[in-house]
């Protein structure tokens, strides 16, 4: 497969400039800067095997590749208020003072764009700075027209687009998402089951612009958006950044399950008080992300295939909005398990951890590799990204992968491919040479 050359600017823009989106941009500069580290980002820090064993080779894995230098990248988004990137990021107190004000002069150069928005899909956010338009279509051409002038303005050789809004009201796919035509005359007529994140769905995939969706809105995953697609030829992942609890889910289910530990029950629950807790506090909202959460452990564990282990599993997850807590979210799990002889154990999880500074490296590396994605002239889902999502967009038919192992290795076989270097499958009595 040929693989273009990274040439030129990328542009990443972002609907959304709240504390996901504004952690990643002041990240992205702080280490041009040499400030600070990019840890947590694969493209930047990771690193992969190549050839046979016995070689030992281990390079990073932007050296197996070729990816865009975020040297080169520039920033762009929308959102609902009109702070600039700087007073956003103080207002979201993720980052420390004394480094957005080293950072301060390229910040307040970005400005957010007049969003679409929507309130009865986000009933907590009320900000007013917002495009106007008769229709849903209407709205989409705006965007359409924002990125044009974003990409003249920023002279960018290529764009790619991630979701780092808010969580909307839960919404089943429907009649009108099951084929462009139909998606297009909803938008037309203003089709309640056609969100603000499907709008910029649709203008990014229309403009043939890489899409990553980092919430668990519909959004991209309905077939309407994978027909677009695949007729603009441009790839798109989708939905919710794995980032905190679920993370934890996909290392340690695998694990248990891989020696036949039988899991009784697990209980989640998780507190935050940032923007992203405030809109959750909303039942409606809520659900799109419970929905979310709750499928990670039946699609790892099968407990249809492994009844006498998991056929009886309760899995109850709960989030708590709690202001004082801000951007670093507590996630608590109780697991009861079962071993040998059906004797029952327990395993607690306490995971104190901080929301935004988990996302932005995932926000950083779905959009390197989109990139590259287009470059290498893939289309429509690219389940090799599961990695980095909490309910990863699948064919229809499929059931996504969880198992976070099993998608790393999805995902450097797909690197391996694209560099014309041997897979590893690790067949062979002497595991491999």
């Amino acid at each position: 497969m040929k693989v273009e050359k990274p040439k030129g600017k990328l542009g990443i823009l972002m609907p959304g400039m709240g504390a996901v989106a504004t952690t990643t941009i002041a990240g992205v500069f702080a280490v041009n800067k040499g400030i600070s580290l990019p840890i947590g980002s694969l493209t930047q820090m990771g690193r992969m095997r190549i050839g046979k064993r016995t070689e030992n080779k281990q390079p990073f894995i932007k050296d197996v590749i070729g990816l865009q230098s975020i040297k080169n990248v520039v920033f762009g988004g929308w959102d609902v208020f009109d702070d600039n990137v700087y007073e956003s990021a103080m207002h979201a107190k993720v980052l420390d003072e004394t480094l957005l004000k080293k950072l301060k002069p390229q910040l307040e150069q970005i400005k957010p764009m007049k969003a679409v928005f929507d309130h009865e899909y986000v009933k907590r956010l009320d900000g007013k700075h917002i495009k106007k338009g008769k229709t849903k279509m209407e709205l989409a051409n705006a965007l359409m027209k924002d990125i044009e002038k974003f990409k003249k303005d920023n002279d960018c050789d290529r764009l790619v687009m991630v979701w780092c809004g808010s969580t909307e009201i839960y919404i089943k796919e429907s009649e009108v998402h099951q084929s462009l035509a139909s998606l297009e005359k909803g938008m037309e007529e203003n089709h309640k089951d056609i969100p603000p994140s499907m709008i910029y769905a649709y203008a990014a995939i229309k403009m043939g612009i890489p899409y990553a969706n980092g919430a668990p809105n519909l959004s991209c995953d309905v077939p309407a958006m994978v027909e677009l697609a695949k007729k603009t030829g441009t790839p798109i992942a989708g939905k919710d950044f794995k980032t905190g609890q679920t993370l934890m889910k996909t290392v340690i289910a695998p694990g248990l399950k891989a020696r036949a530990i039988g899991i009784e029950g697990w209980f989640s629950t998780n507190i935050l008080g940032n923007r992203d807790g405030e809109v959750l506090d909303d039942p409606d909202n809520f659900k799109s992300k419970e929905v979310s959460k709750l499928g990670v452990l039946e699609d790892i564990l099968e407990p249809h295939l492994h009844p006498e282990l998991y056929g009886n599993l309760y899995h109850k997850v709960r989030i708590n909005y709690y202001p004082p807590r801000g951007d670093n979210k507590e996630g608590w799990d109780n697991i009861d398990i079962r071993g040998w002889l059906n004797y029952p154990m327990q395993i607690k999880v306490d995971f104190l951890c901080r929301d935004s500074i988990l996302a932005a490296p995932l926000v950083l590396d779905l959009a390197i590799f989109l990139d590259l994605a287009k470059r290498s002239g893939m289309s429509g889902i690219q389940e090799w990204l599961s990695f980095y999502l909490k309910s990863p967009q699948a064919p229809k038919g499929v059931h996504p992968m969880h198992d976070i192992f099993k998608q790393l290795n999805k995902l450097e076989n797909t690197i391996r491919y694209l560099a014309g270097e041997e897979l590893i499958t690790n067949l062979g009595l002497d595991y491999e040479a």
